[in-house]
């Protein structure tokens, strides 16, 4: 997947928005939270940074083009960076990144859920 893939696709969901910023990197947020980010690879390749839960965590933080995802899993937080963008896995990080949109929506109030018009099931 390149940026531009990554892209489209992250602004397939409801109420998304999207800012360049901490080095350059495709930061997508909803609800002004931030749900994928595109960069900060380690090489000139693309990587991509998703929120996971707690169980995909533990899974993906072990397998190959994988890591725990710098800044944001050193405090604690369950994100994951994919830092393998070959085919293969384009339809697992558009899996995660749905995942993603999706854990941080519900963590969203009731109200701003519906003032945005994001219909996500608790």
């Amino acid at each position: 997947m390149d940026y531009d893939t990554f892209n489209q696709f992250c602004a397939s969901f409801p109420a998304t928005s999207h800012v360049i910023q901490w080095g350059n990197a495709h930061v997508w947020k909803v609800g002004g939270k931030v749900f994928a980010i595109g960069g900060w690879s380690e090489d000139s390749g693309p990587a991509y940074t998703f929120k996971t839960s707690p169980l995909n965590f533990d899974f993906l933080r072990d397998c190959e083009g994988y890591r725990p995802a710098p800044y944001f899993a050193t405090r604690g937080m369950k994100w994951i960076q994919q830092v393998d963008t070959s085919g293969p896995l384009d339809d697992d990080l558009k899996y995660y990144l749905s995942q993603s949109y999706r854990i941080v929506a519900l963590g969203l109030s009731r109200t701003k859920r519906a003032e945005l018009g994001i219909d996500i099931e608790d």
